[in-house]
């Protein structure tokens, strides 16, 4: 039978085991880098600003974003969800659209979580107000420069991309509409 001291050396080297793992999830690097490219002629909705893929410009993608808290910190941009909108195809979680005056989201990759979080609500707060927002896509940070992403760069990994609804009911001025300093969470 073991003594008490290697019992309590072993569960510190499991504690400190699980530490170091719990550290290293909690960690989001970069998973690569995609080549730009440019978008055929008409191809790349800049409605709300967005931006289009440059010839040759490396591009960051993720498969991961920053841990979950009460209060995550991101940054608010602006998606039309609408059919034509800068947002591309139908939402992926419903395959619907949704009107730009009703509040959804999409969530960066490690956000959105495979999809777990979709017609869930999450709480967005900023410009000292909060709103509840229902996630209906993913805001992909593993692809972009596509047909299928509008065109458009990878997302990074800390965006919740919101329709004008959320902007509107956080009170932000719309000439400053495009990307704002938040916190968000599960509802």
């Amino acid at each position: 039978m073991m003594n008490l001291k290697k019992v309590a050396f072993f569960a510190l080297l499991i504690v400190l085991a699980a530490q170091a793992l719990e550290g290293r999830l909690q960690s989001c690097n970069p998973s690569g880098k995609i080549r730009g490219k440019k978008p055929p002629p008409g191809q790349c909705n800049q409605e709300n600003d967005s931006d289009c893929c440059k010839q040759g410009k490396l591009y960051t993608t993720y498969k991961c974003s920053p841990p979950v808290s009460g209060s995550t910190k991101a940054v608010l941009t602006i998606n039309s969800f609408n059919k034509g909108g800068d947002g591309g195809g139908p939402s992926e979680c419903d395959n619907q659209y949704h009107s730009d005056d009703t509040p959804v989201v999409a969530l960066s990759t490690g956000w959105y979580s495979g999809g777990s979080r979709c017609l869930n609500n999450v709480t967005i707060s900023g410009n000292g107000r909060s709103v509840t927002a229902m996630v209906v896509d993913e805001c992909d940070s593993t692809m972009g420069c596509d047909e299928d992403h509008d065109y458009q760069p990878p997302c990074p990994n800390n965006i919740v991309d919101a329709s004008k609804a959320v902007w509107k009911a956080l009170g932000v001025p719309q000439s400053k509409w495009g990307g704002l300093d938040i916190t968000w969470s599960d509802a």
